[in-house]
């Protein structure tokens, strides 16, 4: 079974039913996602009107691994803040980088601005 990295936007497309979510879901896979991106994903659906009791339903159906943002991780994702200041990424953008770099895995997003950065992570666009 494969790992995958989710960013925060992923999981709102699945949530949403956005356009390149479809195969998301069925993958065999699990899914890890940074604590940091879990905060960053209910505020946005808290945000849209969720309550927070509908953001976690959302969010726990996806059945994603959450990952705690450690010292270390917290560290690698300030690092990562000058490679990355040019394409705009976010604290959360980032802490779902330094995820992946971690742990070797590739890195799912939405935002096609990621392609255009080098953190040596495998970085994989749904749309």
């Amino acid at each position: 079974m494969d790992r995958l990295v989710l960013d925060s936007s992923v999981v709102l497309a699945c949530i949403n039913n956005e356009p390149g979510s479809e195969g998301i879901l069925d993958e065999a896979a699990d899914f890890l996602f940074s604590s940091v991106n879990l905060a960053e994903t209910v505020g946005v659906l808290i945000r849209k009107g969720a309550s927070l009791e509908s953001a976690r339903e959302s969010i726990a159906y996806l059945d994603l691994q959450i990952v705690d943002f450690d010292r270390a991780l917290a560290e690698e994702t300030g690092a990562m803040t000058a490679r990355t200041h040019s394409a705009g990424l976010s604290l959360g953008d980032r802490a779902c980088l330094a995820l992946a770099a971690r742990e070797s895995l590739p890195a799912i997003t939405a935002d096609r601005v990621w392609r255009d950065i080098d953190v040596g992570v495998d970085i994989r666009l749904i749309r």
